[in-house]
């Protein structure tokens, strides 16, 4: 069982179109994203300033279309095998970089609890970068 104390909880979907550089524009902005307190109390510290700890969850339904209807559909979400290979390439350079980092398991049926400090929940994307599909 993954369990962090004071850190970053992130659930990350992976969508088609997602490759190996949007995962490391992910983790960089995952790592210098200012969401902890200064000394004043502003929200100006990263995770990198801070030591805080990094939990990453895979979640492939953040990729859910609710645009229209009663129930989600997921044909924006990635193929499983290759969000897992796009989780686990994440995972590891975020390991790379951060020493311990803790994980969720891809494909389980997980129970999450979560200590919600704020609360402050932010939703961080990168788009898919069209330049290295040649559009």
């Amino acid at each position: 069982m993954a369990k962090i104390g004071r850190g970053l909880l992130v659930l990350v979907g992976v969508e088609r179109g997602d490759g190996e550089a949007e995962a490391g524009r992910l983790l960089e902005r995952l790592v210098g994203y200012r969401v902890f307190p200064d000394d004043e109390g502003r929200m100006n510290r990263s995770l990198l300033d801070t030591g805080a700890e990094l939990l990453l969850v895979p979640q492939f339904t953040l990729a859910a279309d609710t645009k229209k209807g009663t129930r989600a559909g997921f044909s924006t979400a990635a193929a499983p095998a290759h969000g897992q290979r796009l989780f686990e390439a994440l995972v590891a350079r975020a390991r790379q970089q951060l020493g311990r980092v803790e994980t969720g398991e891809f494909g389980a049926d997980m129970q999450v609890a979560l200590v919600n400090d704020g609360p402050v929940t932010f939703w961080l994307q990168v788009p898919p970068d069209r330049t290295a599909a040649g559009g």
